[in-house]
């Protein structure tokens, strides 16, 4: 086990570190987080031209063929900023999803930048959102028909199709649902866009492999947790970095704030929490990609951990700044409200300690 970057890995992080100090600052993200699409068409159109979007597709299929390290060697980055859009939704969620259900023309659509896509699965309840959802499918004539209520659907303002997860007869199913209609649901994160997707026998259409694809759907889950993982470590690592320059340029009784003993243990704190968690979503990472027995354990360490080390360190960074921290014009607050979504993504921490603590000590 290595955890060492190659120079091919490093590469794609400085590339990815250059082009967004470029393209994109705290000016971009205020004004996309008022934007109604919440991104702009032509900064999407430089990601797919530099291949991001296929990063988890195979290069058969027009990507890049890259794994889930590599995948969260671009998360973190964006974690920082935090990128606006649908690039998690689409480029992660969704390739992710097509690639486990053997979808060679859904991932050749997404790595050309074609097509946007979105996953349907979450809905409420508390647990591992593969065993708390309700919408079903049934044959319908010729062809299928889904009911349900799919409260949050991440990314499908931008969508061209969604994958929706419903239970038939067989078990869980994945039916393809192509140019979805939904209601705007506002988010705790302003830079990012979800629908209500509400089914009444809508015609959808079966894919993947037959019979019940609960399993397939864990796995999915994974290394998608790992994959948020990655991004929730960038969002700290910037506040972080926010909250030790505003520390040392901030003066009071005389001096920088940042000589106080308590910020200097709470920053200290922070970066202990920082560390642990990026070990965590480097396991997670590696194990997805070497498919490795552990690899749902350690995606439930990697996105429990993350989640609960991010919000830490985001809000301790707002605390840091005081009242500034919770201005419009300071960028802490995007970052808090980043992990605070991320957090609750896939069923929230709480949800994934317990199902790891059931992997650890439940009897067989």
């Amino acid at each position: 086990m290595d955890f060492t970057f190659t120079a091919e890995q490093d590469a794609l992080r400085e590339a990815v570190k250059g082009f967004l100090a470029d393209r994109v600052n705290g000016d971009y993200v205020r004004a996309m987080a008022d934007d109604d699409a919440g991104y702009t068409p032509e900064l999407w159109d430089e990601m797919v031209r530099l291949g991001w979007t296929g990063v988890l597709a195979p290069a058969e299929l027009g990507g890049l063929g890259l794994g889930i390290i590599e995948a969260c060697v671009v998360l973190e980055e964006m974690g920082r900023l935090p990128l606006p859009g649908p690039y998690l939704s689409s480029a992660v969620m969704a390739t992710l999803a097509a690639k486990h259900l053997g979808q060679a023309d859904l991932l050749r659509s997404l790595a050309s930048g074609s097509a946007k896509g979105a996953i349907a699965l979450e809905e409420n309840g508390y647990g591992h959102p593969v065993d708390t959802f309700r919408t079903r499918a049934r044959r319908k004539g010729s062809g299928w028909v889904a009911n349900g209520l799919k409260p949050l659907v991440l990314g499908g303002r931008a969508a061209d199709w969604v994958i929706i997860v419903a239970r038939t007869e067989e078990g869980a199913r994945s039916f393809l649902l192509d140019g979805p209609v939904g209601d705007p649901v506002p988010t705790m994160d302003p830079t990012r866009r979800a629908t209500r997707i509400e089914l009444v026998d809508e015609p959808v259409v079966p894919i993947g492999p037959q019979g019940d694809q609960t399993a397939l759907w864990r796995l999915i889950c994974d290394d998608i947790a790992v994959a948020i993982g990655a991004e929730l470590v960038g969002a700290s690592e910037q506040a972080f970095d926010l909250a030790v320059e505003y520390a040392k340029m901030r003066v009071q009784f005389g001096r920088p704030i940042a000589t106080f003993q308590a910020i200097k243990h709470k920053t200290v704190d922070m970066l202990h929490a920082i560390e642990m968690a990026r070990v965590a979503m480097h396991y997670g990472a590696w194990a997805a990609d070497a498919g490795h027995p552990d690899r749902s354990r350690a995606a439930a360490m990697c996105k429990s951990y993350a989640g609960s080390a991010a919000v830490k360190v985001t809000g301790d960074a707002i605390q840091v700044h005081g009242g500034v921290g919770f201005t419009w014009n300071c960028d802490a607050h995007f970052l808090y409200k980043r992990a605070k979504q991320d957090d609750l993504l896939l069923g929230g921490q709480s949800h994934l300690r317990k199902r790891l603590a059931s992997m650890i000590i439940d009897p067989e």
